[in-house]
């Protein structure tokens, strides 16, 4: 459909359905569900790539079974909030995917989210094994929760 900011998706977004967050790696796509009330992330499974249309075809598939109603994509921004090939490769792929869906897209700066999501893991003793299989979850969880707590405080702000 098309890429909105953080506010516009906090005014457009179909109500009553829950928000993904995407990680996209170069070998994976790390995905996150968020709860009907837009409080917490959960990590969901990784989506293995291989060539656009399949990872396209995958993902609008699993976004489709928990009725996503918008997507925020981690936009991987270098430390000095310039934007390289990765930031660039990422906007590729979400303008890729739009023809393919009506659902509304929101970038939001991932800078360290796989750091945190590892040190996450790490805090809860998980193994070097499995933290290397749920990274990219847990850093599209880490993704969407920024962006969920910053529509809270949104949300919050149009309440006074």
């Amino acid at each position: 459909m098309s890429v909105v900011s953080i506010e516009e998706l906090e005014e457009k977004r179909p109500v009553g359905r829950p928000l993904a967050g995407i990680d996209l790696g170069t070998k994976t796509i790390g995905v996150a569900i968020s709860d009907l009330g837009l409080s917490f992330a959960v990590p969901r499974t990784v989506i293995k790539r291989s060539k656009f249309s399949e990872d396209a075809e995958a993902l609008l598939r699993l976004l489709s079974h928990e009725n996503a109603g918008g997507v925020i994509v981690g936009l991987p921004v270098n430390m000095d909030g310039t934007e390289g090939p990765r930031a660039q490769s990422t906007r590729a792929f979400v303008r890729n995917l739009m023809p393919k869906t009506n659902l509304l897209f929101a970038f939001w700066d991932e800078r360290l989210s796989t750091v945190a999501a590892e040190r996450m893991l790490i805090e809860m003793d998980v193994s070097r094994k499995k933290r290397a299989e749920r990274i990219d979850s847990s850093a599209a969880a880490f993704i969407l929760q920024g962006a969920l707590d910053r529509l809270q405080a949104l949300r919050a702000h149009i309440h006074r």
